[in-house]
């Protein structure tokens, strides 16, 4: 099959906030993998046997992205867009979104310093997930650190169709599971729970729904697998099933800035942010970003 490069448009109703997206792929960006350049994202993946890579950045004056597949996952590009615009949240509604949280008197303010704040999604839950489960008790250097070193030493090399970019496909499920990753940099607990997990997906034991499908059952199957715990399957589910209310409450940040909101003003009231408190949890994280930038 020949390689190909086709670029598209995809369209959606501002606000977004594409600066937002960049810090916080480019932070968690997994070396060899993907990675943002300037105003851009880049990646590479493997589609039904093909692999390839694609970039993303914003048109510079109409509320699109500018999408650019290459290599042969090119016959696969409608099915690609539609990941896409899953990963980077563009059919979401923020209006119903702000409805429901804008009027709650500690999320206001945020909503409206950073109105085109969505939930980044994820490319493959698979990887999602295992970047949650290296993630645990460690910083998101540390996290990434470690995510890169699984792909040097598991990842298959590609060609790199952005020049300078990516080459490696991140690990399957089987790999991972049946892979050496002894001093990787994990406790050797964390490592078995993650071998574990992955052989479990790789076994189809579990396996992720489609979009609106049974996320009950996935967080519910993956909270009885040893070393898996709310946190990460709140997170996991906010951002790769797409459940926009799993809210990933025992997230030391996130008890921090509500320990705060409750000492200098009335309740919290968690329950009134349904169905969207995912969105209220993004924006709770970036606010102790931008405070930690200020600081």
């Amino acid at each position: 099959m020949e390689r190909q490069t086709v670029t598209y448009e995809l369209d959606y109703s501002p606000p977004l906030d594409w600066p937002f997206f960049l810090q916080y792929l480019g932070a968690r960006a997994t070396v060899g993998v993907e990675a943002v350049e300037g105003e851009r994202y880049v990646r590479t993946f493997a589609w039904e046997g093909c692999s390839g890579s694609l970039s993303l950045s914003q048109h510079p004056t109409d509320a699109r992205l500018l999408l650019t597949i290459r290599g042969e996952v090119g016959a696969h590009s409608e099915a690609i867009l539609g990941r896409v615009r899953q990963m980077f949240d563009l059919d979401t509604n923020l209006a119903l979104v702000h409805a429901v949280l804008g009027t709650d008197p500690h999320l206001g303010p945020l909503l409206a310093a950073s109105p085109g704040i969505r939930v980044l999604g994820a490319w493959s839950p698979f990887e999602l997930l295992v970047r949650t489960i290296v993630g645990q008790q460690v910083t998101v250097k540390a996290a990434t650190t470690i995510m890169g070193r699984i792909v040097s030493r598991l990842g298959k090399a590609v060609v790199a169709l952005n020049p300078g970019g990516p080459s490696f496909l991140f690990p399957t499920p089987r790999t991972i599971a049946d892979g050496n990753l002894e001093a990787i940099g994990m406790p050797s607990k964390r490592v078995l729970t993650l071998q574990n997990v992955a052989r479990a997906i790789a076994d189809a034991t579990i396996t992720f729904p489609e979009p609106d499908g049974d996320v009950v059952g996935v967080k519910e199957a993956l909270l009885k697998m040893p070393g898996i715990g709310p946190w990460t399957v709140e997170y996991f589910a906010l951002r790769a099933l797409r459940d926009a209310d799993s809210w990933p409450g025992t997230d030391l940040v996130i008890r921090r800035i509500l320990e705060q909101f409750e000492r200098a003003g009335p309740a919290i009231q968690v329950e009134q942010w349904r169905p969207y408190r995912g969105y209220a949890a993004v924006h709770l994280w970036n606010k102790a970003t931008r405070d930690k930038t200020r600081n």
